[in-house]
């Protein structure tokens, strides 16, 4: 990872967007304690600057905007894509949706040496960019890591973690989601919805992709993980719960297969879940969800979708996103339920004997963790290099920080790995 002689040890890319001011905001603190130049880039110029701007008066730092370098560039300009890129250990790249806008950033990082870290939660992007890219990627000594915000490293990380504790062998783990809002409720910025509704759209393809793809199961490996339902009520939760449709459950597998068939480490079963509360909110959800499956599939029902995300979302989906007050005392608590064998069990035979508990916990999921999440993974990818997979590549952050101190930088930085806890 040869990329000591450039100007910007990070650059932040669309640093204007909703998710980028609070990115740089994270940017800025690691800075000062990691001591790094960094800079920001997008298309308007007086935009960036009143990120600055607000990210001084948010920090207390004054002369943040004079001390911090702006970089003018377009995803539909490749020449100033390239320019950026030239300048960057790494760019973190909060431009999305990632399946419109992510391939020209992944592309010009690779061909101009910079890693790329976003915080993507859509599985087609993510997938694709592997297929096409790992390869590049590998004789480029360039390391691309994808959806390194909530979408999933408190998943990813969360199921090594688990693994790393149990003394056996963890053959299956599940993930149960749940969310507190804080005293002022709160609301997600539509950017995220858009993905939402274009992921649904874009299902087959999806589907044609992952065959195109072309690989072979994983081996179930002990007891085989049960699937639950498409709506039930969990023990481990208190409330009704539904199967997470976010990116974790893709990326952990991807993970699992690459220690499986790099390290031959022994693959691990993974089921998501979220918790979505009691009947009147199952009855909420079913029908809230039923409108947007169906207006999804139809170019005039996504536009609906786009144009009305606060009618159609329930309150929960904003052209504003949430305030900063929404944001404080909201957080998230993902919760592991794991089983396994002993070491001195062969797992093909019998039951588990072996049962773990474990949670990732921190702060607001979108706006508050995500940028801690992101920022911590690019601090990694700098300082400890070693550590990385031998090869650059397009990785799963399981994969390219599993024999890394991650998880012991997020704790440092308020997002919790707690082993037995009390639930």
């Amino acid at each position: 990872m040869a990329t000591g002689d450039r100007p910007f040890k990070v650059v932040v890319f669309g640093a204007s967007g909703f998710t980028g001011q609070f990115v740089v905001e994270e940017v800025a603190r690691a800075a000062d304690k990691d001591a790094f130049k960094w800079a920001v880039a997008g298309r308007n110029k007086e935009k960036l600057q009143q990120v600055l701007q607000q990210a001084s008066e948010t920090l207390g730092k004054k002369g943040l905007e004079l001390e911090v370098e702006i970089i003018i560039c377009d995803v539909n300009d490749p020449p100033s894509l390239a320019a950026m890129c030239q300048k960057a250990a790494v760019v973190l790249n909060c431009v999305g949706p990632y399946r419109f806008f992510g391939e020209p950033v992944v592309k010009a990082c690779i061909e101009n040496g910079a890693n790329h870290i976003d915080i993507s939660g859509e599985p087609q992007f993510l997938e694709s960019m592997a297929m096409k890219y790992d390869s590049q990627a590998a004789d480029k000594g360039v390391y691309v890591i994808g959806s390194c915000g909530f979408d999933s490293i408190p998943a990813d990380m969360g199921v090594l973690f688990t693994k790393n504790e149990l003394k056996g062998n963890l053959t299956a783990v599940e993930s149960f989601l749940s969310f507190k809002s804080g005293p002022e409720s709160g609301s997600i910025h539509d950017g995220t919805w858009q993905s939402a509704v274009h992921g649904i759209a874009d299902q087959e393809n999806l589907k044609k992709l992952r065959k195109q793809i072309g690989q072979k199961p994983l081996p179930v490996v002990g007891a085989k993980l049960k699937r639950r339902g498409a709506l039930f009520y969990s023990n481990e939760l208190k409330q009704y719960a539904v199967p997470f449709m976010g990116s974790d459950p893709s990326v952990v597998k991807r993970t699992q297969r690459y220690l499986h068939e790099n390290l031959q480490e022994s693959p691990t079963q993974y089921g998501a879940y979220v918790g979505v509360g009691g009947v009147p909110s199952v009855v909420k959800l079913m029908f809230a969800g039923l409108i947007f499956w169906i207006l999804a599939k139809f170019s005039f029902g996504r536009k609906l979708l786009i144009t009305f995300p606060e009618f159609f979302s329930c309150g929960h989906f904003t052209k504003q996103g949430p305030s900063r007050k929404q944001l404080e005392g909201a957080a998230f608590t993902m919760t592991f339920y794991g089983e396994g064998y002993s070491k001195d069990r062969d797992p093909q035979c019998g039951k588990p004997d072996l049962k773990i508990c474990t949670q990732v916990k921190g702060p607001e999921a979108g706006y508050v963790a995500t940028p801690i999440a992101m920022v911590q993974a690019a601090v990694t990818l700098l300082k400890e290099p070693k550590s990385l997979p031998e090869h650059g590549g397009v990785y799963t952050p399981g994969a390219a920080f599993a024999k890394t101190g991650l998880i012991e930088r997020l704790k440092s930085h308020g997002i919790e790995f707690i082993s037995n806890p009390e639930t």
